[in-house]
């Protein structure tokens, strides 16, 4: 339209040209002789605007204190306005159409759940192809799965590496417990080294992306890969994206491998929330490692992953020319092992750490050595003895005198006994405090449930004075001997003599205790220095 305005103000403007507009754009010419009326009169250039409501501020904080839910907003407005004839609130259907034309679907779901669900309509690039070993990624998986460790059921922990160029898992440690740094460290031994189970793979890698977990992030783990120049790179928290590689790797050994194990947590359940084969029989911990490492192998020489052009990982492995950077295997003796700190002596008795003895066969002739210790996180059934002068490796150190496994699992179920009973009693307090309260249909007070007598309410209380007042009593408090004979006693404090009754009344030898019935000097219970006479001293 500026185009046909500017050929009319010059008296260009012809039949042929607003033919030719109308034509291009689809409509008829009376159409374009319109819009050069409108432009010519009013002086727009384009549509009138038509008056539409808007998402104010106020509206986005109503849609987010309401979940989302515009009609619950549109009450809301309409409440408002009641009494009001000022303000003007938009139909059901006018705040619908301006929802959605002026909030994304991201920000719609974010207003429903959170910002996870807004993540869910992101839209995310993909890194760039790089070569074997260019960058690993590392992260801890929970598994879904309930095993059988040493008689109690656990959901392990894997700790794993994988290539992010050719989708090779590298290695991995298994834990029953929450991992920790000693798990990252025994994955990445098994990563770097390329020995079976998990070779020809290997190597160091040019870089480690993890994100900010505090086991990866360890000092242990950081000087681990130094010592190697491998950077670690800590990304930034809750995003997953920056290392989808290894989160997909997540997401597969679920899907593919972990739903079809018994006792999986997450499958599908009956009315009631209840399984549908609650006595289902656990896996051990052994079987189930050996059950993941066989999937391992699976993934590396059978599987093709999107984005390897159908090879397998193995595959795209082998056809990278990419050269590797092996790490001799003297150079792994002691990776990852923490320094001590300390400098100790070896003497008859071996070497002490954290207050235990360790002993070993060379130590044989070495007592008065300066050495340094050095260990493997957790892991303090035996220890690597260093020479502070030369820094030369001794020999390993295991720990003296160490409990037998029958001392062991006795000491587990004492600790597991002794839980069980904290455990009963704990609820069992919960339910004296619990206080519950008559459902109501009417915004009236509370109303309390569950009354007492005034006889059970007497009987708890006196029950728990008589449990304080055992808890401040002092034992082995020892009873008062009998007063001896030379004391001197306030007037009607005399002991009565065993076997003899109380008539009522006072000793005449015994003074009242006031300061004029004691001689100067004298404190009233102190022993007198001189033979009693049977008579009170005179005042």
């Amino acid at each position: 339209m500026a185009r046909l305005v500017d050929l009319d103000s010059r008296g260009e403007l012809t039949t042929a040209h607003v033919r030719l507009v109308a034509s291009a754009m689809g409509v008829t010419e009376r159409a374009v002789w319109y819009w050069l009326a409108a432009a010519r009169t009013e002086g727009r250039l384009s549509a009138r605007p038509r008056e539409r409501t808007v998402i104010t501020p106020e509206v986005r904080r109503l849609l987010a204190f309401w979940g989302g839910n515009v009609a619950a907003v549109h009450r809301e407005l309409a409440a408002q306005a009641v009494g009001d004839p000022t303000v003007s609130v938009p139909s059901l259907r006018a705040l619908q159409r301006a929802v959605r034309r002026d909030l994304s679907v991201g920000e719609r779901a974010g207003l429903r759940g959170g910002e996870a669900a807004r993540r869910a309509h992101d839209v995310f690039g993909k890194r760039p192809a790089m070569w074997r070993n260019a960058c690993w990624e590392g992260d801890h998986k929970h598994v879904p799965v309930q095993v059988d460790v040493e008689g109690e059921l656990a959901c392990p922990w894997i700790t794993w590496f994988i290539d992010c160029a050719t989708k090779y898992i590298l290695g991995l440690a298994v834990t029953p417990h929450a991992p920790s740094r000693d798990a990252v460290l025994a994955a990445l031994r098994t990563s770097i080294t390329r020995t079976e189970p998990f070779g020809p793979a290997g190597g160091l890698p040019a870089l480690v992306r993890v994100d900010r977990g505090k086991e990866f992030l360890s000092t242990t783990v950081t000087a681990a890969l130094g010592a190697f120049a491998v950077p670690v790179h800590d990304l930034p928290a809750y995003t997953p994206h920056l290392k989808g590689t290894v989160e997909a790797l997540n997401d597969a050994v679920q899907e593919m491998f972990l739903v079809s194990l018994p006792r999986y947590t997450h499958r599908q359940k009956l009315t009631g929330g209840r399984s549908a084969d609650p006595d289902a029989p656990p896996l051990t911990f052994a079987a189930f490692v050996a059950l993941l490492l066989d999937w391992v192998r699976w993934w590396n020489t059978e599987h093709r992953p999107a984005g390897l052009d159908g090879r397998t990982p193995v595959e795209a492995w082998q056809a990278d020319p990419t050269p590797l950077r092996d790490v001799p295997p003297e150079h792994l003796a002691f990776f990852a092992l923490e320094d001590d700190g300390r400098i100790r002596t070896i003497t008859t008795n071996g070497v002490s750490w954290r207050r235990r003895p360790y002993i070993a066969p060379w130590m044989i002739g070495h007592t008065d050595t300066k050495v340094r210790l050095r260990h493997l996180p957790h892991h303090d059934g035996e220890i690597e003895v260093f020479d502070v002068a030369s820094g030369r490796h001794l020999g390993t150190a295991h720990l003296a005198e160490q409990a037998s496994p029958e001392q062991v699992r006795a000491l587990k179920s004492a600790r597991a006994a002794a839980a069980r009973r904290l455990r009963a009693d704990l609820k069992a307090a919960e339910k004296l405090r619990r206080q519950r309260f008559a459902a109501v249909t009417v915004p009236t007070p509370p109303e309390a449930l569950g009354t007492l007598t005034a006889a059970e309410a007497a009987a708890e209380l006196e029950a728990a004075d008589s449990r304080d007042l055992r808890a401040l009593a002092l034992p082995g408090l020892i009873p008062h001997a009998p007063l001896p004979d030379g004391w001197v006693l306030p007037r009607g404090a005399a002991p009565t003599e065993p076997g003899h009754a109380d008539t009522g009344q006072t000793d005449p030898h015994a003074n009242h205790l006031n300061p004029s019935a004691v001689p100067p000097g004298r404190h009233p219970d102190t022993p007198s220095e001189q033979p009693t006479t049977g008579q009170a001293p005179s005042s």
